[in-house]
């Protein structure tokens, strides 16, 4: 069972890829629930500090919430009995989930960086889901996880392709990541498992 597997890797390396988390149909039904007209040029920092920076990130991105349509709605009940899993085998005091559609235009790409703003905590593991059902080696975009031994360091430990269906989870607090520069449009699900209520 691949929540099992789960477990078991983030205990022992602090990530684990799950290939066909979503089949191809349900990956094109939440495509089609994105309301397009609603992206948004990516912000960083974190409340009052938030702003657009190029220079970092060039992604659109739209929070979704399950009142978006079944497809959507559907996605945010299998993250919550994921949610349910990890508070039981790993005692992680998961309180929430918060997610958000991410579209990478040609030549976008966002720096490495960490998914807690300076001074906060509360997302305790990123999900990554890919959306991209064309995607082919050298069309950029994947996403590079650096080692969690040292902050700065530049060993890469994982290259992850943005496979449609495929996610990946991490420990947010230890793995540097970026986006490297996507060659044709990169589509995603970004999330977290807070330790405090999304506001």
């Amino acid at each position: 069972m691949k929540i099992d597997n789960l477990i078991d890797a983030l205990t022992t390396q602090g990530y684990y890829v799950w290939d066909n988390f979503l089949s191809a149909s349900e990956v094109a039904h939440i495509k089609e629930a994105i309301p397009e007209d609603q992206l948004k040029d990516a912000r960083i920092g974190h409340r009052h500090t938030l702003q657009g920076n190029r220079e970092i990130r060039g992604d659109l991105t739209l929070w979704l919430e399950p009142t978006m349509g079944e497809p959507i709605a559907n996605y945010f009940e299998k993250m919550e009995d994921i949610r349910q899993s990890l508070n039981r085998e790993l005692y992680l005091g998961l309180r929430d989930f918060e997610i958000h559609f991410c579209r990478y235009p040609s030549g976008a790409y966002y720096k490495r960086h960490n998914d807690n703003a300076r001074n906060q905590n509360r997302r305790k593991i990123t999900t990554v889901l890919y959306l991209n059902e064309s995607w082919q080696p050298g069309d950029g975009g994947e996403l590079l996880i650096y080692s969690r031994e040292k902050l700065d360091s530049d060993e890469v430990i994982l290259t992850l392709p943005p496979k449609a269906g495929q996610m990946i989870l991490f420990l947010s607090e230890d793995f540097p990541h970026e986006v490297l520069p996507t060659k044709e449009m990169r589509e995603s699900i970004t999330g977290w498992y807070l330790t405090e209520p999304f506001l």
